[in-house]
């Protein structure tokens, strides 16, 4: 079954690498196969990356985005994991982040990059500021 993507005008989305801009309309994009997909939204660009679970996230997208489940991304995901996991009191963020830590380990990137998501969120709130 392929997966359907709708653009909003002017959205971007990465397909194994390359950046695809929608245009001026709406638009629609069937994928047949199995792709390696970030819509915009899910994108951190470096500068970005200011937090630990911020720099984790920047990895595993990396890691994601170049099939790279080893080597120095990994070092890099596992680095900001395990200073984010320090920084934590609540265990159910603990929790999450070595779930985090389990799905990079077992190459499930796009899953660990979903779980990093809900933790920048999730550490945004029980902080109060912008950074997670």
């Amino acid at each position: 079954m392929p997966l359907k993507l709708s653009l909003k005008p002017g959205e971007a989305v990465i397909v194994n690498g390359a950046v695809l801009r929608n245009g001026e309309r709406r638009g629609t994009l069937l994928l047949a196969n199995q792709s390696r997909v970030l819509r915009e939204k899910d994108i951190l660009r470096p500068d970005d990356a200011v937090s630990a679970s911020e720099r984790a996230y920047f990895a595993i997208m990396q890691m994601y985005l170049t099939d790279e489940i080893d080597g120095p991304l990994y070092d890099q995901a596992a680095s900001a994991l395990s200073a984010t996991l320090s920084s934590l009191e609540s265990e159910a963020l603990r929790a999450l982040v070595l779930s985090i830590s389990k799905a990079c380990a077992a190459g499930q990137t796009y899953k660990a990059i979903s779980e990093c998501r809900k933790l920048m969120k999730q550490v945004r709130a029980a902080s109060g500021d912008g950074h997670a």
